[in-house]
């Protein structure tokens, strides 16, 4: 390494971070306060912090800070899929965004169903994630040996996709699940959509559309009962091999009946997930947003994204995340039954929740109850979550009265679209810093310092 470059890089990581009287949203209070960070930790909170000595002061009065996004359901699309995303540029959207930590899916091409293509993503992430980042093992109907080789301090957890979703990964062997749920010891996540139910409700539809049925119907294609039925049995399984469960992206009203908000978050065996889309679209959005919001689990009606919303707020729900899913939009312009599910969301889902905050639906202290603290509660994360002194400086700066417009001027996902183009937030991030580092700024970002590695508690 050149004496120019050694220096560079050791007065980035050296960098000490002050920032002024800003009104931090931590452990469930609004404190005016300041934040002194060091060698990429919280050194102190406290107000009325000298700047003796300093090597970067951010002047915060009236913006406000919060502990970094943590979005535990993202696919990034690398390897095998990069011409939708990859971890490089979608990580950079997500630190725009305010994520500053992600959990990545395994159903890549290929798939991360190997301890060595896993460790292949973690490398790749090293070498190019803005982001601090982990990855899940995915799981099939014969990798359990592959499975229990992945060490649980440096993984954040096992994925099932009970609904096969997208790609070839559906796990629908009764003796594998049995086996899965009964010999892994780490959090098992799982995908819940009954495949065979919904395999007859598309039969039906196209013997009257053929491969271009209105979308409209796709949340009776994939259906409340198909979601129900699947959720309902992995909850089964859990309770009777007492594993760890996290089911993501609930999408119905129905399956809130599932989950006990009379426990604390650290006792809980069983967790769900809500994601911003299914609080954010209602069914009657299809007329006008077509394909492009077309997920799985789907969007179903506007009732189901209220009680979702309700969930989040009374502790059923206890985490918020985005399952951003990228893909191009001449993909997404096909007919219904060629044009897949998923779409771009880091970037904007906190954006969201503010916007939710403004319409009077729910406080700041929850929100970063349930994007920042909860997610490093439920998959034990070391020294993140939080703004603590001694922890990671993961932080987010927000500005709440700079409203921005979603425009393809100012989208950074590699698929160059959002569902949400044309929507003015009311609120902006201004400052992510990742790790200690301000990897992003008023619109521009300093790479020369990459995320971490997520490492677990457990």
């Amino acid at each position: 390494m050149s004496l120019c470059i050694y220096l560079k890089y050791y007065f980035v990581i050296m960098l000490s971070i002050l920032i002024k009287n800003a009104n931090l949203v931590n452990e469930d209070k609004i404190t005016k306060t300041d934040v002194l960070i060091r060698d990429g930790f919280i050194y102190q909170v406290a107000a009325g912090i000298s700047e003796e000595g300093v090597d970067r002061i951010i002047e915060a009065e009236g913006k406000y800070l919060l502990p970094g996004v943590i979005d535990d359901q993202v696919h990034f699309r690398e390897p095998g899929l990069t011409h939708k995303g990859e971890i490089y540029t979608e990580a950079k959207a997500a630190v725009a965004g305010g994520i500053t930590s992600y959990m990545e899916m395994p159903n890549t091409n290929p798939p991360a169903v190997t301890y060595d293509k896993l460790e292949e993503k973690y490398k790749r992430a090293s070498d190019v994630s803005l982001a601090n980042y982990s990855f899940f093992m995915g799981t099939t109907n014969e990798n359990i040996d592959e499975v229990k080789k992945v060490d649980p301090k440096k993984v954040c957890g096992v994925k099932i996709f009970m609904g096969s979703s997208t790609g070839n990964m559906l796990v629908d062997d009764k003796a594998t699940l049995e086996g899965i749920f009964s010999q892994v010891d780490m959090l098992i996540a799982t995908h819940c959509e009954d495949d065979n139910m919904i395999a007859e409700n598309l039969e039906k539809y196209k013997e009257q559309y053929g491969d271009d049925i209105p979308v409209k119907y796709h949340p009776e294609i994939r259906s409340r009962e198909a979601c129900y039925a699947s959720s309902s049995k992995a909850v089964e399984l859990a309770k009777k091999h007492n594993a760890r469960l996290h089911i993501l992206h609930i999408s119905t009203k129905e399956e809130l009946d599932l989950f006990d908000n009379s426990i604390p978050l650290k006792e809980k065996r069983i967790t769900a997930e809500a994601c911003v889309h299914h609080m954010w679209f209602g069914k009657e959005d299809y007329d006008t947003k077509g394909t492009h919001i077309k997920w799985n689990p789907a969007v179903k009606e506007k009732s189901d994204g209220e009680a979702i919303l309700q969930a989040v707020i009374d502790d059923r729900i206890d985490v918020i995340a985005t399952d951003h899913a990228p893909h191009t939009l001449e993909e997404k312009d096909n007919v219904y039954t060629k044009a897949p599910s998923g779409g771009p969301l880091a970037q904007h889902s906190l954006q969201v929740m503010l916007d939710f905050y403004k319409q009077g639906k729910i406080s700041l202290e929850k929100i970063v109850e349930k994007m920042s603290h909860n997610p490093a509660i439920l998959f034990e994360i070391e020294k993140r979550g939080y703004v603590r002194e001694g922890y990671w400086a993961d932080l987010v700066l927000v500005d709440m009265e700079k409203p921005q417009t979603v425009t393809k001027e100012n989208l950074l996902y590699k698929c160059g679209w959002s569902p949400f183009e044309g929507h003015t937030f009311p609120a902006t991030v201004t400052h992510t810093i990742v790790s200690g580092h301000i990897a992003y700024e008023d619109g521009k970002f300093d790479e020369s310092v990459k995320g971490k590695r997520l490492t677990f508690e457990r």
